[in-house]
């Protein structure tokens, strides 16, 4: 009777996992419902109907199936976002990306090369989700200067992050799971290079096809790029007015562009009662100065980034108080926002010295953008508003956010990005490579560098509390917490070694590396239509049990299934970055399983033939 139960039991569970998977694959129900409802599922099941061994003791109680919450690996997977976040919102690595980017623009296959092999190295030990966010404009950018379509290099770059993130512990979220879930079932910690090599193997096989292979294969999308392009390059209008201590007193023009304001068009400005048009050849900036350009809000956003003095022009307009300069002493907190002038808006027909906006909102508006034609000789604060102006805000995010009660301007929130405190980045560089030398060398486990690392960023003031906590996307933590739960379920029921044991009867009389291969393909096809965090833990018990079973030792299905449920490549729901470059690259599904699919085999067959002799099966 008691093995009756228990297989009952095992094929209960099963069918759990399976209506998960269901679930977790569905678009029509939200992923935080699916996640809660298995860990309530799970929390009935084995209330009502529990699993107790002979001595009528439960082998899977409500604190088992809720443990993941705690489990070492979720904790510094969401640490790891919260260091990630630092460094994005520091812009600790724009800077020197952005060089790299200008370097071999005469080469463009090894300019493309050398930034996806950045990637890669990068992806390898920060979580590549962020990575790719940094990543997207200036592959954009890079595309352009190189007379290449985007299209062509937004699939590469993602694949590039996800190739870089199965070599190292820390490089993906779904390594740390494996870890945790190969811990849960008796198995010791891994090490932060313990599959780098086989790793690298198949990363640099990937990084090679993603440069030669997908940008002919995949379609040339130009024109349809183009016109988003030309659609959010609009520019704004901007006045900004030269203080003393700014770092623009003493900056000469070089080819008629000052170095301070690059991708900036200078309109003219206005020198006392002279106002000095182009070309600027040899003319140097002085205190006083009213300096009218335009500008897209990109470039406008990386002047303010690089130069947070500059912000202070700002407060010394006619619209604007001196006496409350001690608002804005530097981008740190600070928000630009986008808001549309409302059709019956008080504020039309007027200057904005006449509308008081600053005074009315804490906010200062720093451009203008017209839509119907582009504003050229006038001064930002003498141009007469009307319906349907675009006006850049800036300002900090809660004054930012009361705007949307202001009826005079309708606020697009969606547009409302935080400035990089780029005066902080050497603290967040400092913070992150403590972090990757303390977990890489062993000096503490990874789960204490990187909390420790999560609370250094808040402390010396890279991230406040508010953007620390949005940092930790609920959905990985949902969804990683129900697939532990299912996972320790998985384990108490014997559910894992029952699915082992199948597959070993299906490919009976096949050798190890024989069924190695089957079960990595396995991996890899449930990875692109489930979710590859979800994959890692339910499959390495499978694994695990697999091993055990064969003889041989059981991290070599481990491993595997770290390789394979990185292999997020067919399809843009397998991972998070195909999502971020759909958008910018205009793809469609077609397009991930195109360029995708025949990446997926080839690393199979890579893996297949490499493992067997690596780890000694042959």
């Amino acid at each position: 009777m008691e093995f009756v139960e228990s297989s009952l039991h095992i094929w209960i569970v099963l069918a759990f996992i399976a209506a998960a998977i269901v679930a977790f694959a569905s678009e029509r129900i939200e992923l935080e419902i699916s996640s809660i409802g298995v860990i309530a599922g799970l929390l009935l099941l084995f209330h009502f109907y529990p699993l107790v061994d002979g001595n009528g003791v439960s082998l899977l109680t409500s604190s088992d199936i809720l443990a993941g919450i705690g489990d070492p690996a979720l904790i510094t997977v969401l640490s790891l976002l919260v260091v990630g976040q630092g460094i994005v919102r520091t812009g600790a690595l724009e800077q020197p990306i952005r060089r790299l980017v200008t370097l071999r623009r005469h080469h463009p296959i090894l300019a493309i090369a050398v930034v996806l092999a950045t990637v890669l190295i990068i992806s390898a030990i920060m979580n590549n989700t962020p990575v790719v966010v940094i990543f997207i404009p200036l592959i954009t950018a890079l595309a352009e200067r190189l007379h290449q379509p985007v299209s062509k290099l937004m699939i590469p770059l993602s694949y590039a992050s996800i190739l870089g993130g199965m070599t190292t512990l820390i490089g993906s979220s779904t390594n740390l799971l494996v870890m945790a879930a190969a811990v849960q079932a008796g198995q010791p910690q891994l090490g932060f290079f313990d599959f780098t090599i086989p790793g690298l193997f198949l990363a640099g096989a990937g990084l090679l096809y993603a440069l030669v292979v997908i940008p002919r294969i995949l379609p040339d999308r130009t024109s349809i790029t183009g016109e988003v392009v030309d659609l959010s390059g609009k520019q704004f209008i901007v006045q900004m007015e030269i203080n003393p201590d700014s770092p623009l007193v003493g900056e000469e023009a070089v080819a008629g562009q000052f170095p301070s304001l690059r991708n900036i068009t200078i309109r003219f400005i206005q020198r006392g009662e002279h106002v000095l048009l182009p070309p600027f050849d040899g003319m140097i900036l002085r205190p006083a100065d009213a300096v009218v350009f335009a500008g897209t809000r990109k470039s406008i956003t990386e002047a303010f980034s690089d130069n947070p003095q500059m912000l202070h022009g700002f407060l010394q307009s006619e619209e604007t108080p001196i006496e409350s300069g001690t608002e804005l002493k530097s981008v740190q907190d600070q928000t630009l926002a986008e808001a549309v002038v409302a059709p019956a808006s008080r504020m039309i027909g007027r200057a904005l010295y006449q509308v008081s906006f600053h005074y009315r909102t804490r906010c200062v508006v720093v451009g203008i953008q017209r839509r119907s034609r582009m504003i050229r000789t006038s001064r930002m604060t003498d141009i007469r508003l009307e319906a349907g102006d675009v006006l850049l805000i800036l300002g900090k995010r809660a004054d930012i956010m009361r705007i949307r009660s202001n009826p005079d301007v309708l606020l697009l929130e969606w547009s409302a990005r935080e400035l990089p405190a780029t005066a902080l980045a050497w603290r967040a560089r400092i913070i992150f490579g403590l972090v990757v030398l303390s977990a890489a060398s062993g000096f503490v486990p990874i789960v204490v560098a990187a909390v420790t690392g999560a609370a250094a960023m808040v402390v010396t003031g890279c991230l406040n509390i508010f953007q620390a906590s949005r940092a930790i996307d609920r959905k990985i933590l949902l969804l990683i917490w129900a697939a532990l739960g299912l996972g320790a379920a998985m384990q108490a029921t014997g559910g894992a070694g029952f699915v082992a044991n199948g597959v070993l009867s299906l490919l009976m009389g096949a050798g190890p590396p024989v069924i190695l291969s089957i079960f990595f393909l396995l991996v890899a096809f449930f990875t692109n239509i489930l979710s590859n965090n979800a994959t890692a833990v339910l499959f390495t018990p499978i694994g695990i049990s697999i091993g055990r079973e064969l003889g041989v030792d059981p991290m070599i299905f481990v491993y595997a299934v770290i390789f394979a449920a990185n292999c997020s490549f067919a399809t843009p729901m397998g991972y998070q970055t195909n999502l971020l470059v759909m958008g910018p690259g205009h793809y469609k599904f077609v397009d991930f399983f195109r360029a995708g699919a025949p990446l997926v085999i080839v690393l199979w067959l890579l893996f297949s033939i490499f493992a067997p002799f690596y780890y000694g099966l042959v």
